[in-house]
């Protein structure tokens, strides 16, 4: 034993198997793509440095049993860690924030989505724990814990030099890395999952310090950049055609536009919204994109409510819900219009409680207006068919005109239908969450229709505009091996998965006549201006990213939280820049100077907006702000 206490600390075994169980980890369960060897390379170093990092405070004990019990402690609680991330990346493809932690209320609702993310064989991420609290018990004891003065200052220039080269390896790598915050596979592909939360917890630090130093002085630039890159003068020939009608919001979960005028085994998924779609009532935008985050949901409930873009970390539903907003809800009222949210789920969930109050919704009917029991409820709760006929009775009582939103809950994931609800046949595929979402969508789009038949019988659809919008993607690109497979192609690209963002947007206006097929690239930031001027309210004095959907004196582009963006011409992620039409890569070493600079300009333009946005969230800057009509 004597060879161990002499040349291999407690803490460098530790730190071994813990590196050794992270590289697998990162490899093979959060599938992190690379590109080339180099990136490969600066993996196993971070692996190994991070562990290292970890353990090697337990030198800074004396006393051997604490040295001990440090490192059985630090091996649990990182392995926890680790694990907490798969779980969500295997859902989000994403990794934690710090703001996150505020929502583990919303853990008690997940209930078999959780359950459906964890795997048997997660087991083996705690081998190595079991190792180590062996090893702790039955060899560590015998191991020197006499870490002299020299020794350890040799111990700490060894990390910190460590480190560094991990650090180095990764600015080589990828330049000014940490200043893409918003990238976080790619800040734990170069610096690992522990540094990546250390940074993590220093933004939040930052920002959480922004409400306190605005003054209010910020609005300057953003009143201006709005003035000059976003708001409109013009009015669109829609403006104030939906007077006095009510407007009812449909937040169709999980709704994405793969699935429109398509079939599986032959089967048409959405009967009803293609034929929708083709109505000449109807409004359909074939290029229209979610823009949320990590809020997801909710996400898309404060993009349209307010023309904000949500922030890069959490959910603003939690992290900023007690801010000051001038909302859609607030803004209607000016035509006398009441709002009014239905979800049949906990009012808790999302924080919706406290969050609609700041975003002046009159009322919120959540599960307990609901009868909700085991024959009509699944997943999530109340089945869209029920949800939707108990919510009309409510829409009845209701003086006119109203603006309701109205979120459906049977198309979320992990797609549970019992098999005498579903109308079509699964796919097969690898997947079994890809295979069941056919089946749950067939059943939303249904249930949509039986609504619109309600409404017409219940004498309120002659006086309504109706929206359905998708109000996130449903299905990762975690499943690209069955999207790829079902979408009949050779591979699912960066381009592929930008133009998978694509959510359906229906407005439909009874008796209308002039709708059509809309192929502008859209996205959920301009449902504020253009529902605002339909029902002709003025935004002159309003503070908002997106346009109006029906003028074509609009920015070219949508942009995403990453900082990625779709315009007319070009889809930008990665850094790399494609054809939108053909998909085509755009080599900028080799393509027109103009490409190289209307790509670079649009990318900036992108990145200055989500800066403003963030401004005004973490700042609370309308809190300075006096709207006038």
């Amino acid at each position: 034993m004597r060879f161990y206490q002499k040349n291999i600390p407690p803490f460098v075994i530790v730190s071994l198997l813990f590196g050794l169980k992270s590289y697998i980890v990162y490899r093979f369960a959060f599938e992190i793509s690379l590109d080339n060897v180099m990136q490969e390379v600066i993996l196993v170093v971070n692996s190994f440095v991070a562990a290292t990092v970890l353990f090697v405070f337990s030198t800074l004990f004396k006393k051997q049993s604490k040295q001990i019990a440090y490192l059985k402690y630090v091996s649990l609680i990182g392995t926890l860690l680790i694990y907490f991330n798969l779980v969500f990346y295997r859902s989000f493809t994403d990794f934690l924030t710090f703001p996150q932690l505020f929502q583990l209320n919303n853990m008690g609702d997940l209930g078999t989505s959780i359950l459906s993310l964890v795997h048997i064989f997660d087991v083996f991420i705690f081998v190595d724990v079991i190792i180590v609290w062996y090893l702790s018990k039955h060899v560590f004891k015998d191991f020197s814990a006499d870490y002299t003065k020299r020794r350890k200052a040799f111990i700490l220039i060894a990390t910190l030099f460590l480190v560094s080269f991990n650090f180095l390896l990764a600015e080589i790598e990828r330049p000014q890395l940490l200043k893409r915050g918003f990238d976080r596979e790619l800040i734990v592909k170069n610096i690992g999952l522990f540094n990546y939360h250390l940074y993590d917890l220093a933004v939040h630090s930052k920002i959480t310090a922004k409400k306190a130093l605005a003054d209010g002085n910020e609005l300057n630039d953003i009143t201006s950049y709005i003035q000059e890159k976003v708001r409109s003068d013009k009015k669109s020939d829609l403006y104030n055609v939906a007077d006095g009608k009510n407007i009812i919001f449909i937040s169709a979960e999980s709704l994405q536009t793969f699935v429109i005028d398509n079939d599986v085994k032959g089967q048409e998924i959405t009967p009803f919204l293609n034929a929708l779609k083709e109505d000449k009532d109807t409004y359909y935008f074939e290029n229209f994109y979610h823009q949320t985050e990590q809020g997801k949901t909710s996400d898309s409930e404060f993009i349209t409510e307010n023309s904000l873009y949500p922030t890069s970390r959490g959910a603003v539903f939690f992290t900023h819900a007690e801010n000051e907003y001038h909302s859609l809800a607030e803004m209607i009222k000016e035509k006398d219009y009441k709002s009014v949210v239905f979800h049949p789920n906990d009012g808790s969930f999302w924080n919706r409680n406290q969050m609609y109050e700041s975003l002046n919704i009159d009322d919120f009917y959540d599960q307990e207006y609901y009868d909700i029991t085991e024959e009509n409820s699944i997943g999530w709760g109340l089945k869209d068919k029920d949800f939707f006929e108990q919510s009309i009775e409510y829409l009845k009582e209701y003086k006119e005109p109203f603006y309701t939103r109205m979120i459906t809950l049977t198309n979320h994931f992990p797609f549970d239908l019992e098999e005498e609800d579903q109308s079509i046949e699964p796919y097969d595929s690898n997947s079994a969450v890809f295979n069941n979402y056919f089946p749950t969508v067939r059943y939303m789009d249904e249930a949509i229709e039986e609504f619109f038949e309600d409404l017409k019988s219940s004498g309120l659809y002659e006086d309504s505009i109706i929206i359905i919008m998708g109000d996130h993607d449903g299905i990762s690109s975690k499943h690209h091996k069955a999207i790829t497979e079902y979408m009949g192609k050779d591979e699912f690209t960066a381009y592929d998965f930008m133009q998978w963002q694509r959510v359906p947007l229906y407005i439909h206006i009874p008796n209308h006549g002039k709708g059509k097929v809309m192929s502008k690239v859209s996205g959920q930031i301009d449902l504020k201006p253009t529902l605002l001027h339909m029902v002709g309210i003025d935004t002159e004095h309003d503070i908002y990213f997106g346009n109006d959907l029906f003028h074509d004196d609009r920015k070219e582009y949508i942009a995403f939280r990453n900082g990625d963006f779709v315009s007319d011409d070009y889809v930008f992620t990665n850094d790399i820049c494609y054809d939108r039409e053909t998909g085509e890569e755009l080599l900028l070493e080799t393509a027109p100077a103009t490409t190289e600079s209307e790509c670079s300009e649009i990318a900036e333009q992108v990145e200055y907006e989500l800066l403003l946005s963030d401004e005004i969230i973490y700042g609370d800057l309308f809190r300075y702000v006096q709207f006038y009509k």
